[in-house]
């Protein structure tokens, strides 16, 4: 019951904050949803970051890390919103502007779990 309840408050905390991030960037740019790209990346990088000390010096607990990655960054990182919001620019913008938000956002947040992992060996 407590890992439950660990991955609640972390996803509910995370939510909140990508709910914040979200609301303040998203209106930026026509046909790209800065917020939500910003979200995924930091998550990424967060996810990078966290796995990569944990797994180097073995510093966070089971209950950590549920907490931390699959609580917070599971909440705060968000896949259905970035597939609607796909499926939004490539209706309203069309194959351009649609392949661009989806490549720069698979290729930056790989990229940021990956720089995540370098850091994490510091």
């Amino acid at each position: 019951m407590k890992q439950f309840l660990l991955v609640f408050l972390g996803g509910g905390l995370g939510s909140m904050l990508r709910y914040a991030i979200s609301k303040v960037f998203n209106g930026y740019f026509q046909h790209f949803f800065l917020g939500t790209f910003l979200v995924n990346i930091l998550g990424c990088l967060l996810i990078g970051i966290i796995l990569g000390l944990s797994l180097k010096e073995n510093l966070l607990s089971q209950n950590q890390t549920l907490l931390l990655v699959t609580g917070f960054c599971g909440g705060f990182t968000t896949f259905s919103t970035f597939a609607f919001e796909n499926h939004t620019v490539l209706r309203d913008a069309g194959l351009v502007h649609f392949s661009g938000y989806t490549i720069a956002s698979i290729a930056v947040g790989v990229l940021a779990v990956a720089f995540g992992l370098w850091l994490a060996r510091i």
